[in-house]
């Protein structure tokens, strides 16, 4: 299933609102109910009030009432991990998923790792070391 899930990503990317970096990035997260919710970034004047990719595509699967993500493909230039803060929302629903970068330039690029290893020691509420 994970061919679909980067072309989901593909076509989400070429639907970005980008028009003050026209940097076009595509998400699409995989439940664990085979569903694929894709999402694309949408720029806004007010740069901090910017919604990723994969935040976007997060809140469609939310909206949709699947709560547990087992995957999530990134189609993007040059084919970077996610931000910081999309780190933690993926988290909050798959500490462990799969995460597929994708080079849009190229799309022979593929990186595949997971997100405890792009974010080790993830927040979660409740859970403490001791």
């Amino acid at each position: 299933m994970i061919d679909p899930l980067i072309e989901a990503a593909a076509a989400a990317a070429a639907n970005a609102h980008a028009p003050y970096s026209d940097f076009h990035v595509g998400a699409a997260v995989l439940t664990d109910a085979d569903a694929v919710f894709p999402g694309c970034n949408v720029e806004n004047s007010s740069f901090g009030l910017t919604i990723c990719a994969e935040r976007a595509a997060v809140c469609a699967a939310i909206t949709a009432g699947h709560t547990r993500i087992k995957a999530v493909a990134i189609v993007a230039p040059g084919g970077p991990a996610p931000c910081g803060a999309c780190r933690q929302v993926l988290a909050e629903f798959g500490p462990a998923m799969e995460v597929i970068l994708v080079d849009s330039i190229d799309t022979t690029r593929v990186r595949r790792t997971t997100l405890d290893k792009l974010l080790p020691e993830q927040f979660r509420l409740g859970e403490r070391e001791d």
